[in-house]
Parts: C-alpha cells; structure tokens; sequence
C-alpha cells in the first residue's frame, strides 16, 4: 500500500553505487520507492568533487556580485535561445513573479538556420551566452565541468532507476538520443517579500533534476496533505527531485513533486537538469504489472497532473492540475518557455 503522504524528505547515502550487484539492487529498489512515494531526495557520497562545489559557488558570488550593466553582458532578452542571465522579477511560475535573479546554461548545439521550419522546440539549440574572461575569468570552463560530472552522476542514477523498474540498466540512456539537452541555473534568491516567493510553487519539466542548494535552508516540498515539508540542508549533498517527463513516461508511478523557495537571508543554489533529446518521445514505458498496479490503487498516482498553460490557469485549471499536452521533450519545454518567458517569446518570436 502506496503511503498516502509524507513528513520528510529521506536522505540516502549513494556509496552503494560502487558495490555488487546485490547492494546495487538494493539501492535501485530504495530509490524507485522514493520516487514513487515522494519524488525527492536528498544523496550523500555522491562523487561529486567538495572543490568542484566550492569553486561553483564561488563563481556564482563574483558574478551576483557585478553591477546589472555587467550581468546585462549576457542578458537573456538578447538570447532567441533562452539563455543567459536574468534580472529578479524576469520569469513566472504559475503567472506568479519569481523573486530571483539566475543564469541559464544550457547544452550547446548548432543553431538551426531556419528554426520556423520544422518542430517549434528546434529554436532551442544554440550557443549559450559567456561572460567575458576579464569580467568573470573561468567562467565557461568551469560550467562546462560542472554540467559533465553532474550529468555523469544523473546517469548513474537512471541506471538505478531503470534497474529498481525491472528494465536493462542502460534503458534510459538508449532513449536520450544524439543530442541530449541539459539546464543549469545559477541561482541568486534575496529574502524573499511577505506573500511572495523565491520561485512559485512548480514541477519541474524535464527528467531528473539535481540540486546544490548550499547551506541556507528555503526549499520546501507539498506533500499530499497540502503541508510544506522543509527540504533537510545537508552539507555536501545533492537533492535530486524527477521532472514531469519521468511521470509521464512512468504512468505516474514516479511523481513530479511540487516545491517552492522560500528564504528570510541571501541564498545561493546550482541547479542541474538532466534532460535527452528534444525529439524524444513522451510515451510510457511498459512496466511490470506491480507498477501498474501500484498507480491504479492509488488515487493520488491516478489523479497526479502537469503544469498547466497561462491560458489553462485562466480558464480555471488547477497550476499542477493539467493533462499532459506535449508529445516530445522538445514541446514540453517549449510549452515551459512560452509559459514562463513570455517577454522573450514575443521579443524573439512574435508568431
């Protein structure tokens, strides 16, 4: 019997990523429970460098340091490809202002030439935008080892999942495709406004998410009984949460938890999502009968929803309450770049 709700957010050491392939499955089967359960983690020995976080966050106070006339060197109004930095108040979440300030990272692809041409999510692929080296010096460098270790270790997880699935490890690797597309975000949150919050309530749109949330408390998950559950801050550890992708693609066996930031000081967070090709498709995967019957005797599993549209919000959708309405991960994140950029979409792309 699925618990009917949670609260805490379990922390689960990953050493036994290393072990033999009892202790492996034992870890798959832990983590799959979770995912089912609760949607978030929090993982200690992870393998992540403790330097490679340091110099992170390091980076991230040089740059949130700068004036906005030097952060407005890579504005992301000046990206068609969604990239770059942006100002607090610059992205909605649930047609609710975020009070934050951040840089979007993504994969660096060639930029299709005609991009009205083909399948709306092709405007996507492009060139991040760099800081120059005497304003922000390593910048690209160490975001670019960042996002390959932390993508390393994401893969290892989908192994895990995969394995606690019943499926062949390699399963969610085979459908990433030839031209993955991960997010970082370099976030910066002031104390967040009486009312407000550091980002609304949301789930997150791609596959598995990684988070270095550092040592200021401010995350908060939904558990089903509608009560905000503090995300633990461990020092050193990652909080790994899914995306709608894996819900979908799961039957809703794993859930896309609702979360939120809210802070009372200055706080810094690394987010990392890990996400395939745009063209991957969002079609279920054919699971065992015991997850399938897991979700059917689970009315919570059933009823678990997407994020809706501005236009479905203001039709009276519930924010999280949505079918889902994409078939790819490229128009899923469309979907989500339509919904919370809408300055950007209609600078860049006024049809």
């Amino acid at each position: 019997m699925t618990p009917t709700s949670f609260e805490s957010i379990p922390i689960v050491s990953l050493s036994d990523l290393a072990g033999d392939d009892r202790q492996r499955g034992a870890l798959a089967e832990r983590l799959c429970t979770i995912c089912h359960e609760i949607g978030f983690v929090v993982v200690t020995d992870h393998g992540i460098d403790a330097s490679l976080i340091d110099d992170v966050f390091e980076l991230m106070q040089r740059f949130f340091a700068l004036d906005d006339d030097h952060k407005r060197l890579i504005d992301k109004l000046a990206s068609p490809h969604f990239r770059g930095w942006e100002a607090v108040g610059s992205e909605f979440t649930n047609n609710r202002v975020d009070v934050r300030e951040q840089i979007d990272l993504w994969t660096e692809w060639p930029a299709v030439d005609d991009a009205t041409d083909g399948p709306t999510h092709l405007r996507l692929l492009g060139p991040n935008q760099w800081m120059p080296d005497d304003v922000l010096p390593g910048q690209r460098d160490l975001t670019l080892r960042w996002m390959r270790d932390l993508g390393d270790l994401a893969d290892r997880i989908l192994e895990l999942l995969a394995i606690g699935l019943g499926l062949e490890p390699n399963h969610f690797a085979d459908l990433f495709g030839e031209q993955p597309m991960s997010l970082t975000k370099m976030i910066h949150y002031p104390p967040t406004p009486a009312g407000g919050a550091g980002v609304n309530a949301h789930h997150d749109t791609g596959f598995l998410t990684l988070l270095q949330p550092g040592p200021t408390a401010g995350l908060q998950v939904l558990n089903p009984r509608d009560e905000w559950i503090d995300v633990p801050t461990v020092p050193g550890a990652f909080v790994v949460n899914l995306g709608e992708m894996l819900q979908a693609m799961t039957g809703n066996y794993f859930v896309a938890t609702a979360h939120r930031v809210i802070t009372t000081t200055e706080r810094l967070s690394a987010a990392y999502f890990h996400g395939p090709s745009l063209d991957t498709e969002l079609t279920p995967i054919e699971l065992p009968g015991r997850f399938t019957d897991a979700v059917a005797a689970s009315e919570r599993h059933r009823r678990a929803g997407f994020m809706a549209s501005s236009e479905q919000t203001d039709a009276g959708v519930g924010d999280m309450a949505s079918e889902l309405s994409a078939s790819t991960y490229g128009e899923q994140l469309w979907n989500y770049f339509c919904r919370s950029y809408p300055a950007n979409v209609a600078a860049h792309y006024p049809d």
